[in-house]
């Protein structure tokens, strides 16, 4: 397996692939590079803008791996467009910038146990859940 040059997620991520089975490519390497030094919420094609050698599939395959991995959150925007934000935090949520779009970590989830409550009353065994609260960032409130 190549040098994943020092970053701690692209690291633990070659290393699960490499223990899945998985092939550790340099297509791999390169989306794992790409996406672990976003520092803000980014897109597919975002990262392939930064690579361009590198398929679109590749790239969806492997955010999709890093999701799977709890390594990569999905935001989903407010007009349904779909972003991705490293995930180096315990659970939570996201606020979203209707004007702009910046997305911040709304952390801390006061209301997990309501939530399994109010499924288990209707039959559901609750998993999971992923909450997105929209409204203007400060900056934007001040335009």
């Amino acid at each position: 397996m190549a040098t994943a040059q020092g970053n701690p997620l692209t690291d633990i991520f070659l290393s699960r692939l490499d223990e899945g089975g998985y092939r550790v490519t340099e297509s791999r390497q390169e989306v794992a590079l790409a996406v672990f030094r976003q520092q803000d919420h980014f897109s597919v094609e975002d990262i392939c803008r930064l690579l361009p050698t590198v398929g679109r599939a590749t790239v969806f395959r492997n955010i999709k791996l890093m999701l799977e991995m709890n390594l990569v959150c999905r935001v989903v925007l407010e007009d349904g467009g779909v972003q991705y934000q490293v995930a180096e935090r315990r659970h939570h949520h996201h606020l979203v910038c209707t004007r702009c779009g910046r997305t911040t970590d709304l952390l801390g989830c006061d209301f997990e146990d309501e939530l399994r409550a109010k499924a288990k009353a209707q039959g559901m065994l609750l998993e999971s859940h992923r909450l997105e609260v929209y409204g203007r960032c400060t900056e934007c409130q001040a335009a």
